[in-house]
């Protein structure tokens, strides 16, 4: 006897995407492959199915459709014979060329960029306040050149006369989104200004009680988040995609000289990262622009870390953090050999190289912090009144404590002290020899 009803499975049906690359001839440090490669991992962490890639090599750009007619011809039947949903451009499209390719290949099947891709991967894992205003921002200011495309429609009607032509009802409509848009897009900006003065506040009160700010930045998924929980004991959501974290975390990191610094890390970086997206997380890599040092995380593991620290380094240069001192950290080392260990630090004497998820070469890069972290502090001897015993517990956490014991009138104490904090203490400094026995 036949069922009467026929279960229907629930699960979601991942898209099925087609990557199309130009290669350009523009980088030798990052052939097309690996472009293409890190283009399909963006792909799979938005949810979606690889299901082939269609690559060209141009000496520039087709204007009407980016790739060549015979290209856009081959990528029509490719998206026919393969079922597929969206197709993801490796480069930006100019909303012209999105407008033809979707005529081209259909309207039932997608067309986006890399800049429109990671966009939606950043909509989808921005947690806090900040992050989400950070990636709404971005993305209007992604879709107000691509509106007119999305009424084209009515554009049509107009052109074709007849009733309902005369009131232009396409472009009025165009001008009224557009209208929305910026209207959004100002009240955005005015409520990211409100979160970042906080910040600036926050950051200028660490900077006034003398704390030293370490940065964590790299390449996404070079294992940032794995580090900062390997140093502080945080608990940092650490997952095998890019992107995995949006928003800048802040820790406590306790050094064995007895100074207490921050660590902070951040969203990581990426090829070709959208100009939009480094605009609006501004205020939170900010974060790294105040630093006092930055350590750059790469995987050693990953045959090109070194052109990928190389995109890290454009990134800090136009958030003007290149002056900033930085200690390049090669994690990973659990996935090499010790020839290629040992070629490492022979290529890169300077160079931290680490496990963070074994926590090899951790307590040396605790040193090298520390090191960091005392270079141009001043020693002083100050004397404390009992009455500032918030302040004695600053000097604890904050300098590193070379001599201190009581007397009578309170703590006498010499430390090595930032730059902040010694001009803080100078209306309690003295001479240790004027007291009996001095420290």
């Amino acid at each position: 006897m036949s069922r009467r009803f026929t279960p229907q499975s629930t699960a979601i049906v991942p898209e099925r995407a087609l990557l199309v690359g130009v290669d350009l001839g523009e980088r030798d440090d990052w052939p097309k492959y690996r472009s293409m490669a890190e283009l399909a991992r963006l792909v799979e962490t938005d949810g979606a199915e690889v299901v082939g890639e269609l690559t060209q090599r141009l000496a520039k750009p087709v204007p009407k459709t980016f790739i060549g007619s015979g290209k856009t011809e081959e990528l029509v039947e490719r998206v026919r014979a393969e079922k597929v949903d969206v197709v993801v451009f490796d480069e930006d499209l100019t909303p012209s060329q999105q407008s033809n390719l979707e005529r081209a290949v259909g309207k039932d099947v997608k067309i986006i960029d890399r800049t429109a891709l990671i966009l939606d991967i950043f909509g989808r894992h921005a947690t806090t306040v900040e992050g989400r205003l950070q990636v709404e921002l971005a993305q209007l200011r992604y879709v107000l050149p691509r509106l007119r495309g999305m009424w084209s429609h009515l554009m049509g009607e107009q052109t074709r006369g007849g009733i309902g032509s005369r009131f232009g009802q396409g472009e009025s409509q165009l001008e009224v989104d557009r209208r929305m848009v910026r209207n959004r897009i100002a009240q955005v900006r005015r409520e990211l200004e409100r979160v970042d003065a906080r910040r600036q506040t926050q950051s200028k009160a660490r900077w006034e009680s003398g704390v030293f700010r370490v940065a964590l930045v790299g390449y996404t998924n070079a294992g940032k988040s794995t580090l900062m929980n390997a140093l502080t004991g945080a608990d940092v959501y650490v997952q095998d995609e890019l992107f995995a974290t949006l928003d800048a975390t802040t820790r406590s990191l306790a050094l064995e000289e007895g100074r207490t610094v921050t660590l902070t890390d951040t969203v990581g970086f990426i090829q070709k990262l959208p100009t939009t997206l480094v605009e609006a997380f501004r205020s939170t890599l900010s974060e790294v622009r105040e630093a006092n040092l930055i350590l750059c995380v790469a995987d050693a593991s990953d045959e090109a870390w070194e052109a990928e620290v190389r995109s890290v380094v454009d990134t800090l240069a136009e958030i003007d953090a290149t002056e900033i001192p930085r200690v390049l950290c090669l994690n990973k080392i659990d996935l090499l050999g010790e020839d290629a260990r040992e070629a490492l630090r022979l290529r890169h004497p300077e160079a931290q190289l680490i496990s963070a998820l074994d926590e090899r070469g951790l307590a040396n890069l605790r040193h090298r912090i520390a090191t960091e972290a005392a270079a141009g502090e001043e020693t002083l001897t100050a004397l404390i009144p009992f009455r500032e015993g918030r302040f004695i517990k600053l000097l604890h956490e904050r300098c590193q404590v070379i001599h201190e014991r009581y007397v009578q009138e309170g703590l006498l104490i010499t430390v090595k002290a930032p730059e902040a904090l010694a001009r803080a203490l100078e209306p309690y400094a003295r001479d240790a020899s004027e007291f009996e026995g001095g420290l």
